[in-house]
């Protein structure tokens, strides 16, 4: 190995190297110090972030012997997780002391799945992607369970661990039929191997494939694979289904960038029904099961679903536009969630989650400022113009109706209008119904004001989106 393998992945180097500090000093570290905790994971990001920024690619890099790749994609993927860790542990610090959980297990697994995330990002071999999933997935079992006293974590935990390990070893046996075929793991010589052969796309491929597309599905929360979905993010504290709701979908939309468009893109025609099946399923479920929702985490699970099918439906045309439509309505969709969630942690106080939709009632007499900034995510989540989330779906139903797919454009549209009921129906709890509860929202200031620049930013990034696309189209660009 040479210099510039080490250089390539010093993001992830550092990063591991940061955890085990961490993990040292935790030890040593009273109960009553734990936020001491807290600001070594922040400055591990810090330093992280710092590294990447420092690290970043002329050009596209391959190194270990083909297995990582570093590259203008995996550049922009990894900076997003790095931030929305950050933010999720600032919001998650002031609710976990609040109940009698702020613990270092929470940064530290928090800070092991965002490693996974990065290897994922970067990888460019099935085995390396497979080893990068496992990490996250693992942490996030863990950090589900996190609250050891809570029946419905634990239940969580274990439907999720349960359910993981099924779509593992569907991905893994899809792995082992590709290398089966192609005689290879690595994403580029998959394709060059199809491309030199066309013989080669015949019934094991295929087989393989279908087993493939389950386990994306299953790590992206997608119909019919999204039984897990919105169980854990009900039965999860908060602070973890934060957590779960962001970082996450990047290193997801990652797996699916590397498996399907670098490494199986030749077979577009033979992958893309399946996802387009996948897509139109998770867009209609997702909506009219939402609408039945009584809590609200419950609720944005299945909004999650139906966001998920605009993704898939973006992946599904195949074109750079698609792609690059794909990336910004991730990147802008984790905004949104995390203020989402943020201010669910913000409603919550020692012993009590606002998990109800009832709990939002009489927010605008309680708290003026964040009952808006409330309504601007809601607004944002259903696509409500001038707000990111509306820009966000106009970009993949116009890839798609580059392609001629006007019956998938009709039903996005139609999907969106049922989608805005439900997060209208928060809107109105918080303006137009009364509470007797006068709790006052406390927070630390800096969570406050992270939160308040959260909330702004569906709405900033709705009205000036154009250097965010571009980022995304000159991305897509130089990796396809």
């Amino acid at each position: 190995m040479e210099l510039m393998d080490y250089i390539a992945a010093a993001p992830e180097i550092t990063l591991l190297g940061l955890i085990c500090v961490v993990m040292i000093a935790d030890l040593f570290v009273e109960q009553e110090n734990r936020i001491v905790t807290f600001w070594l994971s922040m400055l591990s990001l810090v330093v992280t972030g710092m590294v990447l920024y420092a690290t970043a690619p002329e050009a596209r890099t391959v190194v270990f012997y083909g297995a990582y790749v570093s590259d203008p994609l995996s550049q922009l993927l990894k900076l997003g997780a790095v931030a929305f860790v950050a933010v999720s542990f600032l919001y998650a610090r002031d609710y976990l002391r609040a109940n009698d959980l702020h613990k270092g297990e929470y940064y530290l697994l928090g800070l092991f799945g965002l490693l996974g995330m990065m290897i994922m990002m970067s990888s460019n071999s099935l085995l390396t992607m497979y080893l990068g999933l496992e990490t996250l997935a693992l942490s996030m079992y863990a950090l589900v369970a996190i609250d050891r006293h809570n029946v419905t974590s634990a239940e969580s935990a274990m439907k999720y661990f349960v359910l993981g390990a099924i779509a593992s070893g569907a991905l893994l046996y899809g792995i082992s039929w590709v290398y089966g075929v192609t005689g290879s793991l690595q994403f580029h010589e998959i394709e060059a191997a199809l491309t030199a052969d066309p013989g080669l796309n015949n019934l094991p491929l295929w087989f393989g494939l279908a087993f493939l597309i389950v386990g994306i599905a299953f790590k992206f929360g997608a119909v019919p694979f999204h039984m897990w979905l919105p169980d854990v993010y009900q039965g999860a504290r908060t602070p973890v289904t934060l957590y779960l709701a962001t970082a996450p979908k990047l290193a997801a939309l990652a797996l699916l960038f590397r498996v399907l468009v670098d490494g199986l893109g030749s077979l577009h025609d033979t992958w893309s029904t399946m996802i387009m099946f996948v897509a139109v399923l998770s867009i209609l479920a997702g909506n009219f099961i939402a609408i039945a929702q009584t809590n609200i985490k419950r609720m944005l699970g299945y909004s999650t679903i139906a966001h998920v099918g605009f993704i898939l439906i973006a992946v599904y045309t195949g074109t750079e536009a698609g792609y690059a439509s794909a990336l910004f309505y991730v990147l802008t969709y984790v905004v949104a969630a995390a203020g989402a969630f943020g201010i669910i942690i913000l409603l919550s106080r020692r012993g009590y989650d606002a998990e109800l939709l009832s709990d939002f009632k009489g927010l605008n007499a309680r708290s003026p400022w964040f009952a808006l900034m409330m309504l601007f995510v809601m607004f944002s989540m259903a696509g409500v113009p001038p707000f990111v989330g509306f820009l966000s779906k106009l970009y993949v139903i116009s890839a798609v109706l580059e392609i001629g797919g006007t019956g998938l454009a009709v039903l996005m549209v139609l999907a969106s209008v049922i989608g805005a009921y439900y997060y209208l129906r928060v809107i109105w709890y918080m303006y137009f119904e009364d509470t007797e509860d006068q709790a006052v929202l406390q927070a630390s200031t800096d969570t406050r004001l992270v939160l308040t620049l959260n909330s702004l930013a569906v709405l900033v990034l709705g009205i000036v989106p154009g250097w965010l696309l571009t980022i995304c189209i000159q991305v897509v660009a130089a990796g396809t």
